[in-house]
């Protein structure tokens, strides 16, 4: 596959939000983009939910969830979405599980989680659904990993995560559940570990060689990236923001020694990142002083380098974002307060 240009990258300011929020979650079904909750101004949790129609380039009003929240899980299946767990208005995690039915339009109520989390992760195969980790009431990390059976609403343990944590990048590779990073806390956590679904077990694979919070994880077709981020520092110095990239080999099963010439052009932490028509990106989030950030870059995989791309029109950090239709959508998160841009980043030919 051709690596696109950098300079054929392009950013398209779409139809703004409603309301400007941030810890909402995007998700697709059936070429629709819904957009599940959130916070507003005053950080309370929301009931919202839209739909994002590109041919109108509008969203148009749901209606509202049960139970307002905000940082959930979410997930399609079929015509069917799941809203799992997340924050609720008293701040606290919640163990909620609600169904909106597309065709209808309407909310259901569902089997809640085993203990309340917010923090979990998803990730689908088969039709069935497995939640890992998330924080609970205790403000502990958890070790669950659950699946979950749409057509009979039951809840089903399986091993438990080696690693509690929550807050984690989750990736569906074949039949494995790869689970990276995630908080213990205010403390990042650097296990790697996977699930076999066949076998039902985990394995144990080499940690993230930094201890980073606020960083992100990318998955390409040969190699996962944990990118950028908060490094802690010994003693009571403040975490430094910088601008490291890791890069694991899914083929040869380990990190490999890239140094400092696979960094990023910019430091940042709290940024969106995705894997975009063969290149990793990057977009926005925080620098140094702290700074809200615009800029953003593409690695080039041939050349082994990142390169500027246009900057973000609405400079923001604790975006939402999701690869829909072959285009990056960077979504609300905070620019002077909650922001209502809805931003893609899209190629020229697609």
């Amino acid at each position: 596959m051709a690596v696109p240009s950098a300079k054929s990258f392009h950013w398209q300011p779409l139809a703004s939000l409603p309301v400007g929020r941030v810890y909402c979650t995007p998700v697709e079904s059936g070429g629709q983009l819904y957009l599940i909750g959130g916070c507003d101004e005053d950080g309370t949790p929301m009931s919202n939910c839209e739909v994002y129609s590109p041919e109108a380039n509008q969203w148009t009003t749901l209606p509202p969830m049960p139970t307002p929240r905000a940082g959930v899980a979410v997930a399609a299946l079929g015509k069917q979405i799941l809203v799992i767990g997340g924050v609720g208005v008293h701040q606290n995690p919640l163990s909620t599980v609600e169904m909106y039915n597309v065709d209808e339009g309407k909310w259901e109520q569902r089997r809640g989680l085993c203990e309340a989390a917010m923090g979990v992760s998803v990730a689908i195969k088969d039709c069935r659904l497995y939640a890992v980790g998330g924080m609970g009431l205790d403000m502990c990390p958890q070790s669950n990993l659950q699946q979950y059976d749409i057509m009979k609403d039951v809840w089903l343990s399986l091993p438990a995560m080696p690693t509690p944590r929550y807050a984690a990048s989750t990736f569906l590779r074949g039949s494995k559940i790869h689970v990276f990073g995630g908080r213990q806390a205010k403390n990042p956590v650097t296990a790697f570990e996977v699930y076999d679904i066949e076998a039902k077990s985990w394995t144990r694979c080499p940690s993230i060689p930094g201890r980073r919070a606020f960083s992100s994880c990318v998955m390409t077709e040969n190699n996962f990236f944990s990118l950028g981020g908060l490094k802690q520092t010994r003693g009571y110095k403040r975490p430094k923001f910088v601008k490291t990239v890791d890069v694991f080999d899914i083929e040869q099963g380990g990190w490999m020694k890239t140094g400092r010439r696979l960094n990023m052009k910019k430091k940042r932490a709290d940024f969106a990142a995705a894997y975009l028509r063969g290149r990793v990106i990057v977009a926005g989030g925080l620098g140094d002083q702290p700074t809200i950030l615009g800029s953003a870059e593409a690695f080039h995989p041939i050349k082994n380098r990142w390169e500027r791309l246009p900057p973000m029109p609405t400079a923001r950090c604790t975006c939402s974002s999701i690869v829909f239709k072959n285009r990056l959508l960077v979504i609300g998160g905070v620019s002077h307060g909650p922001s209502k841009a809805v931003e893609a980043l899209y190629l020229a030919d697609s």
